[in-house]
């Protein structure tokens, strides 16, 4: 990925959640979605790392979903819907990409925010806090500088899974904000089901 290296000898051993993985399987499934198991694959960077943050002890069991680039925000939407339910259960559900994320080669700012990436991050915080989620499923169209803050969607998608989960009625507050060379962004907010 492109890392410093001493980010590839970070470790976090949280247990799996075979049982719960099941579950996603089968609501997805019933949903009308493939859903394969991969028994195999480690945690991605985009797990562990906010894990790490809010819990880093590692004791909590982790089941995660890949996002589906090649597919779009609304299919990635109703996935979520498609997981409200595990709410139920207890299951705390994570959408972790980043709020601004531009490709690799995007120079960074030399003070402060890139005026595109503040624009975007802007324009996100306010359709989010404003219950404006339709729009956050259309950015293409609604969104400024879109393809400057994601030319790649899997770094936005696990915000529609985690709206879509939350649900229509759900009310979003930003809960963190930091940007790392005025370019990418980690806004984080929280969804409250209603």
């Amino acid at each position: 990925y492109g890392f410093p290296a001493p980010m590839y000898q970070l470790k976090y051993p949280a247990p799996g959640a075979p049982d719960l993985a099941k579950k996603v399987q089968e609501r997805l499934t019933a949903s009308g979605f493939k859903c394969v198991l991969d028994k195999k694959r480690g945690l991605d960077h985009g797990s562990w790392v906010p894990l790490m943050l809010m819990y880093p002890e590692a004791k909590i069991p982790v089941c995660q979903l890949s996002v589906q680039s090649n597919l779009d925000a609304t299919h990635h939407y109703k996935l979520g819907r498609a997981l409200a339910p595990l709410k139920e259960d207890g299951v705390l559900i994570i959408g972790s990409g980043s709020a601004v994320h531009p490709s690799n080669n995007t120079p960074g700012a030399i003070f402060g925010v890139a005026s595109w990436a503040a624009e975007f991050d802007d324009w996100l915080e306010k359709a989010l806090t404003r219950g404006r989620y339709e729009d956050v499923i259309n950015y293409k169209v609604k969104a400024p500088n879109w393809k400057l803050a994601h030319p790649w969607p899997e770094h936005l998608y696990p915000l529609h899974v985690a709206m879509g989960a939350a649900g229509e009625k759900s009310k979003a507050n930003l809960i963190h904000r930091s940007w790392e060379a005025g370019i990418l962004g980690y806004a984080s907010y929280k969804f409250t089901s209603s």
